[in-house]
């Protein structure tokens, strides 16, 4: 977790929104003490305000200026903790995605990564905002690394390549981010297309026989599992391929 840091940001050295000067918020350590007035506000203080807003209103709602209207302050005088938005957004992100579950040494790797994509699962359908935020180029913060630290301590005794190893992770965060998607927008995926579809294959049931025949086996209970089943059937390939190297 990043630690406390108040009134502290890049220096000219790192301009706002390039790489470093992110690294430089998500990666800063205890603010220096320091003469004068005390800062008014501290940057977690602004991340938090942030939060606030995207938990209320969605992430189109947080700007510089709605941030600084939810702290009393002003839009200029927001930029001494927080130079811009890209910085804003990678603070944001970081602290959105919450601690990521310990992984016991000698677990079974498969129950481990099922809790850990469960995990990812979990943080993100509490803030849904936040998908937007993990699927754009952003450099990650220390708690996202404490996800991959994580996610790869449970694969760690597979005789995968570290590429191999940090798809596997990927695939795993696709398959839930889409359908935190799919969730957030309050909508049943699979019930949805199947209610739609009804008439249409009742009508045409003969020119899409098969199509008809799956929709007619899953049956209302054997719908909107795709969570599930996606991370199962990762799991299962990987332990696939683990057997076939021995």
């Amino acid at each position: 977790m990043s630690a406390q840091a108040r009134g502290t940001a890049p220096g000219p050295d790192a301009p706002s929104g390039s790489p470093d000067g992110v690294v430089a918020l998500l990666w800063r350590g205890p603010a220096p003490v320091r003469r004068g007035p005390k800062p008014r506000f501290s940057i977690d203080a602004v991340v938090a305000a942030a939060t606030e807003i995207a938990d209320e209103h969605g992430l189109d709602a947080v700007t510089m200026q709605s941030v600084a209207a939810r702290l009393g302050t002003t839009k200029m005088a927001l930029y001494r903790y927080v130079p811009g938005r890209v910085e804003l957004d990678a603070l944001l992100l970081d602290s959105a995605l919450g601690a990521a579950p310990p992984v016991t040494a000698g677990a079974d790797w498969r129950a481990a990564l099922t809790d850990w994509a469960g995990g990812v699962h979990a943080q993100a359908l509490e803030r849904p905002w936040a998908v937007e935020l993990a699927q754009r180029p952003h450099v990650p913060g220390p708690v996202e690394l404490a996800w991959y630290e994580a996610g790869l301590a449970a694969l760690a005794d597979l005789p995968l390549s570290g590429a191999e190893k940090l798809d596997t992770l990927a695939l795993l965060v696709g398959h839930v981010m889409a359908n935190v998607r799919q969730q957030s927008r309050g909508a049943s995926p699979e019930s949805d297309l199947a209610a739609g579809l009804a008439p249409v294959l009742t009508e045409h049931a003969d020119d899409y026989p098969r199509t008809m025949a799956a929709f007619a086996d899953a049956g209302p209970g054997g719908r909107d599992d795709a969570l599930r089943f996606g991370i199962e059937r990762v799991v299962a390939g990987v332990a696939a391929l683990a057997a076939e190297r021995g």
